[in-house]
This record gives structure tokens, sequence and C-alpha cells, in this order.
């Protein structure tokens, strides 16, 4: 399947692009942007496209988009181990795990040193239970999640088992902690943010999210959407 395109690409066969997902933009938004382009382009009435793993709004990174028949591996992409490059805030926590909503608690962060850092990140390593977060994509009968959330309905949701393969300090200076972190799909960062908070004796939320890495895919090969923009109308456009 080819990885890219060219002016002699044939979507409808299939391609997988690698775009560096904007700020502030859904998934959903970029497999639009991008359907809209190429239909409009090359004239086709259909044409499938997909991602392969959701990123939140408020989160940047590599985004595996499959178009025409590359959309048959979809799944199989979204069983692959992701990575990311997070940065937590401590002592404070919001509704939503991260900065969807606004603070809505401050705890001490006096007594969190560098040492006790070290050594509660690393307990989150392996297999575990984990809680996502209400504000989440999940289905509650037939509802979003995230709709219960923003109605102000307080449930908590069944665990999932995951997995954390690796987790590694990039930086630490109080109120900021920053992580690379690999783990398995189904993965809630900003749950990983409730969890480390409390594990602290303290609270944390989720301030910046970038997944750097999907499978065999880095977000080093990827491209802005609007290089992509560019670069698409430049070589099959015309």
């Amino acid at each position: 399947m080819k990885l890219g395109f060219d002016s002699e690409t044939d979507f409808q066969e299939g391609a997988i692009l690698l775009i560096d997902k904007p700020y502030g933009w859904t998934s959903f938004n970029v497999v639009s942007k991008i359907k809209y382009l190429i239909r409009k382009s090359k004239g086709y009435k259909n044409l499938k496209v997909g991602h392969a793993g959701t990123l939140d709004p408020l989160a940047t990174g590599l985004l595996v988009i499959c178009i025409g028949r590359a959309t048959k591996q979809v799944e199989s992409f979204l069983k692959d181990d992701k990575e990311y490059i997070a940065t937590f805030c401590l002592g404070q926590t919001t509704p939503s795990y991260d900065m969807e909503t606004q603070m809505n608690q401050e705890f001490p962060t006096e007594h969190i040193t560098e040492e006790m850092v070290y050594k509660v990140v690393n307990t989150f390593l392996g297999e575990q239970n984990q809680i996502p977060p209400l504000f989440s994509a999940k289905s509650i009968n037939g509802k979003r999640a995230y709709k219960f959330a923003r109605q102000g309905v307080e449930m908590e949701l069944e665990p999932v088992k995951i997995k954390i393969l690796e987790l590694e300090i990039i930086s630490f200076k109080l109120p900021s902690l920053t992580l690379r972190i690999k783990c398995s799909k189904g993965t809630y960062i900003r749950s990983l943010a409730r969890d480390l908070g409390l594990a602290l004796n303290s609270g944390a939320y989720l301030a910046d999210l970038v997944r750097i890495g999907s499978g065999n895919f880095k977000l080093s090969n990827a491209q802005k959407l609007e290089e992509f923009e560019k670069k698409f109308t430049m070589n099959v456009t015309n």
C-alpha cells in the first residue's frame, strides 16, 4: 500500500498519509478536509477516508490517514501501540483531566520531590486496569460519555485493561512534569494524569499531548495539514 502520494497516485486503490494534526482540530475534521480536497480534485463521487486512532482536539501529533482500499487496514493499525510526549500540571485538577474544562481543585505540591516522582512513575509500568475519563467518546447505553459529563451527570466508567510499555521522564520542575509514554491502544493519557496526581498525594491534569508514534509510523515522517494541502494542490490538481 502506497505511503504518501504523487501525481500518479490512484487514491481509490489506496494510500496512507501521515498528518501532524493541528491543535484544536478533531480527527474527524482532518479526515473531512483531506476527503474534500481529494474528491474535489479527482472527481471521485465516493471515496473512503478514515484514521487509525483518534486524537483529542487539544492534542497534536501523528494521525494515520487511510484512503481508498487502505481503509481495510484501519482495524489493524488501531491495534498498534502508541507513543506520546505528555506534559502534566501537578497540584490542580479539572473535570475533564485536561484543559477542556476549568480547574476545579487545588492540591499541595511542596512534598513532591524528584525522587518521589521517579518512584511513582515507575509504578505505572505494565498491565493495569484504567478507568476512562467521563469526558470521552466511550459509549454508555448508546450515548457518548462526554454528553453525560457536559450535562453534569456524575458516574464512573468501567475500567479497561491497558498496558504501559515505556515511561521516561523528560523533565520535572514543579508544577510541570513531562513524560514520554509508550502504551497499548485504548490508553487514556488524561486518565494517567488523574492517577499520577492521586499517587503523588496531590492532583494533576494533562496540559499538553503530542502523539509521536503509532506502530511503525513516526511523527518525524508526518507533514502539517497546510503542507499537505499545498503539496497536494501543486502535484495533483495541476
